[in-house]
């Protein structure tokens, strides 16, 4: 029997794929659990219509991730935080005030996003990675000043 993978599955292939399988595989289990669809004519043209629609999606969130990418770029992000002397800070940036920073400028960046081997410790300017979607990463300045008291 001709069947549509309907979501991915490790053994079979991925979503979308029209493979034949044995008709009591099809029947028993992969059309009763919605993993697979009977390769109909009609069927055929619905996923096509799906792979259209998943395309310009896509295509989309890329331009999305780029425009998005190309503003955070230009943006430097001050961080005021208490620090001794010797400019070095009693606490730590981390990347939740990072992304605190970002959100008071307009930007909504998802925490994991933000790339920091370590915390900020000490005063200055700093790039910080953020990773966005389709596989975009940008940098952004983090300047960390002196709180004054």
């Amino acid at each position: 029997m001709k069947v549509i993978l309907k979501q991915d599955h490790e053994k079979l292939g991925k979503a979308g794929e029209a493979l034949n399988v044995k008709d009591g595989f099809a029947m028993n289990y992969l059309i009763p659990n919605h993993i697979a669809m009977r390769a109909t004519d009609a069927n055929l043209r619905t996923l096509e219509e799906l792979k259209k629609q998943k395309a310009k999606k896509t295509a989309k969130e890329f331009a999305d991730s780029q425009a998005l990418s190309s503003e955070l770029e230009k943006t430097t992000i001050e961080i005021k935080a208490k620090a001794g002397d010797d400019d070095k800070l009693f606490g730590s940036v981390n990347a939740q005030n990072i992304i605190d920073a970002l959100s008071e400028k307009g930007f909504k960046i998802d925490k994991k996003s933000v790339v920091l081997e370590e915390p900020l410790k000490h005063t200055g300017i700093f790039p910080v990675n953020i990773k966005l979607n389709n596989n975009i990463s940008t940098t952004v300045q983090v300047s960390v000043v002196k709180e004054q008291p």
